[in-house]
C-alpha cells in the first residue's frame, strides 16, 4: 500500500510531528518464534475439525450459495433460488464467498463451511499481528487466543452465516486503522474505510458500528496536523461509501422486473431493506414483517449480554475487558496525544463499548451469535491491558491485574454454573486456580523468573479454562438452523441454549436428515430447512425442463428442497412468508406459463401462514396457498402435501 504524502513530504516520508508529541513505533519482538504458526495451527485445527458433520448448518445461507454456483445473475444480487424470484435478507458479500467455492469445489458442507473456518483463522492471525505490532508477542498471542476460543467465535467460524466474513474484514480495518495512526498514512486509512465499506455489504449497518472507535482513534492520535486528520478521516469515510454504494446503486437502478425481489423488504427496495428491516428497525423494534421485536427477542438493558442466553456465548472475559480499559486509560494519564497505550485502548474499547450499547438495548431482532462481534475488542483488551499493567510496574497495576484474574475465576464460575450437571468438578478447579494465581500475582515480581512464570500460566489457566471448555463443546457438537448457539444446555434459555442450537416448540424440527445430518420435518418450518424423503426427491427429480420445481411458502422450506435435488425452488413469501412476493397474480401468470411444477405446502411458520408473533403478514404467501388449494388436487408424497400445477 502506497501512503500519501503531503507535497512538502519527500516521497517514503512520513509528515512532522507537532511538537512535544511523539510518533508510536512497531514492537519487534524476538521472543517466542513459533506463536503466530501454533496459534494459527491450533485455530486451523479448531474451526476446522469434523466440520462436515454440520451438513449445510444454516440451510437459508447454503441454498443461496448453492443458486449463486449455478447462475451468476444469483450469485449477484444474492438470490435464495437460481431461478431469480427473491434475494435473502442480507447483503451478499458472504453468499459470494460460499458461491464461488461451491462454484469451484461442488455442492458439499465442505465447500459451504471451509470459507467460514479460513475467515476465522484470518481474523485470529490479523488480530495477533494488530496487537503485537505495538505490544509484543506476549499481548498478541494473548489476544489471538483468547478471541480463538471464543465460544461463540467457535460457533460462527464452524457456520455459514454472515458474521465469520463480517468479523474478518472489520478486523483487517481494525490492523489498517492501527497502520494508518503509526506514520498519519492516508493510504491505510482509506483502505480501512473500504473494508468497512464492504463489511456493509457483509451484514448491512452493524459493520458501521466500529466507525466511532475507528474515527475518534484517528483524529486523536495520529501525528499530523488536525487539519490533515479531518481531511484523511473524510476520504476514507468517501471509500468506504464508493465499497459500500456501489452495490446498494446498482441495485436500486436495476429495472425491478428484471432482477429478483428484494427479500426482507414490503416495497422491493433495497434502501428500505437497509434503513428499515435491517436498519433502524432492528433498534427500535418496529420491524414490518419481522417475528418478533418490541421486547421479543429478550429483556433489554446493561444486563442483556450477562444472562443466560447471552453470558456463556462471548461474555467469560467482558468484566475483566471492562477493568483493564479503565486501568489502561489510567495508566496512559498525561501521555501525549500520540500515545500508543490510550490509542489502543481508543480503538478496541470504543469497539467494545459501542458494539455491546447497541446489543444490549436494541429492540428488534437479536440472536446470542450477533455477539461474535465483541470477541475481538475483548480479546485484543485482555492483551493490551495485560501486558500494558504489567509494563507498568506499580502496585497498583499489580493489585488491579490480581483482583481482574480473582473476577474472571468468579465470573466463570457463575457462567459454568449456569449448566449445573456440565463437568461440576471444573468450576472448584476454575475457583481454587484463580484465587490462588490472584494473591500470587501480587508478589509475582518478587518471586524467581521461572516461578513468576508459572503464576503466569496458573492464572491464565484460570481465565481461559471456562471458555476453552465451552469452546471444546461447541466444536464437538452439530450446529443446524437459523438460531444456533454454542456451548452445553443453558436453563432458562428460549432460544439455541442447546446442542444443534434449536428453539424450542414449534419453530424447529430436530429429525436427522439424508446421511444422518442434522434437519427438521419433511416440510420444515421457520428456522429449519426442510428434510424431504427419496419419494418426494423422486417426485422433483421430474421438473427440469420448469424455471422451479416446485413452490412453498418460506424460504427455509424451498431451501431443504433445492439442496436436496440441486433445482431451483421458489420461496412464496421469502425467510418466513410475510413478504408480499411474489403476488398472487404473478404467481398465477408464472403457473399459467409452466415455469413452476409442484406446490409443497406446509412451510414457513407451523401452518404455512406466514408472519408469526410480532410480525405482521400482507397475506400473499397465504393467498397463494389458498389458490391452489382451491384449484389443484392435493397428494401426500413423503408425508407432505404436494400440488402438480402442471
Amino acid at each position: 500500500m502506497t501512503t500519501l504524502t503531503r507535497t512538502d513530504v519527500p516521497p517514503g516520508e512520513a509528515p512532522p510531528v507537532p511538537p512535544g508529541e511523539s510518533r508510536p513505533q512497531p514492537v519487534r519482538s524476538r521472543r517466542l518464534p513459533l506463536a503466530l504458526p501454533a496459534l494459527l495451527l491450533g485455530t486451523a485445527v479448531l474451526y476446522l475439525w469434523g466440520l462436515g458433520a454440520s451438513g449445510w448448518a444454516n440451510g437459508y445461507y447454503a441454498a443461496a450459495a448453492q443458486a449463486g454456483s449455478v447462475s451468476w445473475k444469483a450469485w449477484f444480487f444474492g438470490s435464495l433460488d437460481a431461478g431469480n424470484a427473491i434475494t435473502v435478507d442480507k447483503t451478499p458479500a458472504a453468499l459470494w464467498l460460499m458461491g464461488l467455492s461451491v462454484r469451484l469445489f461442488g455442492l458439499s458442507a465442505w465447500s459451504i463451511l471451509v470459507p467460514e473456518a479460513l475467515a476465522g483463522v484470518a481474523a485470529v492471525g490479523l488480530l495477533y499481528a494488530t496487537v503485537r505490532r505495538w505490544f509484543g508477542t506476549a499481548a498478541g498471542l494473548l489476544a489471538g487466543t483468547t478471541f480463538a476460543l471464543t465460544p461463540v467465535a467457535v460457533l460462527m467460524f464452524r457456520f455459514n452465516n454472515p458474521d465469520a466474513l463480517l468479523v474478518l474484514l472489520l478486523v483487517a480495518a481494525a490492523y489498517a486503522v492501527t497502520r494508518a495512526v503509526e506514520n498519519a498514512s492516508t493510504g491505510w486509512l482509506v483502505l480501512a474505510g473500504a473494508l468497512v465499506g464492504f463489511g456493509f455489504l457483509t451484514k448491512m449497518l452493524q459493520a458501521f458500528l466500529v466507525l466511532p472507535a475507528f474515527g475518534l482513534t484517528y483524529l486523536i492520535a495520529a501525528p499530523t496536523t488536525p487539519r490533515r486528520r479531518i481531511g484523511q478521516v473524510t476520504l476514507a469515510t468517501l471509500a468506504m461509501v464508493v465499497a459500500a454504494g456501489w452495490w446498494v446503486a446498482t441495485v436500486a437502478l436495476w429495472p425491478a422486473a428484471s432482477r429478483p425481489y428484494i427479500g426482507g423488504s414490503q416495497h422491493n427496495s433495497i434502501l428500505e431493506l437497509t434503513l428499515g428491516y435491517n436498519g433502524f428497525g432492528r433498534l427500535t423494534g418496529d420491524e414490518t414483517g419481522s417475528v418478533g421485536g418490541m421486547n421479543g427477542w429478550g429483556a433489554t438493558g446493561l444486563t442483556r449480554l450477562f444472562g443466560a442466553e447471552i453470558g456463556g456465548q462471548v461474555a467469560w472475559l467482558l468484566p475483566a475487558a471492562l477493568v483493564l480499559l479503565i486501568a489502561g486509560l489510567w495508566v496512559a494519564g498525561r501521555a501525549p496525544r500520540t500515545d500508543r497505550l490510550r490509542a489502543a485502548l481508543l480503538l478496541w474499547g470504543g469497539w467494545l463499548l459501542v458494539t455491546a450499547a447497541t446489543f444490549s438495548f436494541m429492540k428488534g431482532i437479536f440472536h446470542a451469535y450477533y455477539t461474535v462481534a465483541l470477541a475481538p475488542g475483548i480479546s485484543a483488551l485482555a492483551g493490551i491491558g495485560t501486558v500494558g499493567l504489567w509494563r507498568a510496574r506499580r502496585t497498583v497495576t499489580d493489585a488491579v491485574l490480581a483482583g481482574t484474574v480473582a473476577i474472571t475465576a468468579v465470573w466463570s464460575v457463575v457462567l459454568l454454573g449456569r449448566s449445573a450437571d456440565w463437568y461440576p468438578w471444573l468450576r472448584l478447579v476454575i475457583l481454587v486456580t484463580g484465587l490462588g494465581g490472584a494473591v500470587l500475582l501480587l508478589v509475582a515480581r518478587q518471586l524467581p523468573r521461572a516461578v513468576a512464570r508459572a503464576v503466569a500460566v496458573l492464572a491464565l489457566f484460570a481465565v481461559l479454562a471456562g471458555p476453552t471448555a465451552y469452546a471444546l463443546d461447541t466444536a464437538a457438537t452439530v450446529h443446524s438452523g437459523a438460531i444456533p448457539s454454542a456451548g452445553p444446555m443453558v436453563a432458562g434459555v428460549r432460544f439455541g441454549g442447546g446442542p444443534g442450537g434449536r428453539p424450542p416448540g414449534g419453530f424447529a424440527g430436530g429429525r436427522p436428515g439424508p446421511g444422518g445430518l442434522p434437519a427438521g420435518p419433511p416440510a420444515g418450518g421457520l428456522l429449519t430447512a426442510s428434510s424431504p424423503g427419496s419419494a418426494l426427491l423422486a417426485l422433483l427429480d421430474n421438473s427440469r425442463g420448469y424455471r422451479w420445481a416446485a413452490a412453498t411458502v418460506g424460504a427455509n422450506s424451498a431451501a431443504g428442497y433445492q439442496l436436496a435435488t440441486g433445482a431451483a425452488v421458489l420461496a412464496t413469501g421469502g425467510f418466513n412468508g410475510s413478504d408480499p412476493a411474489p403476488t398472487l397474480a404473478r404467481f398465477q401468470q408464472w403457473v399459467a406459463a409452466h415455469r413452476i411444477h409442484y406446490f409443497i405446502s406446509g412451510g414457513g411458520m407451523p401452518g404455512g401462514r406466514g408472519a408469526g408473533p410480532g410480525g405482521t403478514s400482507n397475506g400473499t404467501a397465504q393467498q397463494i396457498e389458498e389458490w391452489v388449494a382451491a384449484n389443484y388436487t392435493a397428494t401426500t408424497v413423503g408425508g407432505v402435501t404436494v400440488y402438480d400445477l402442471s
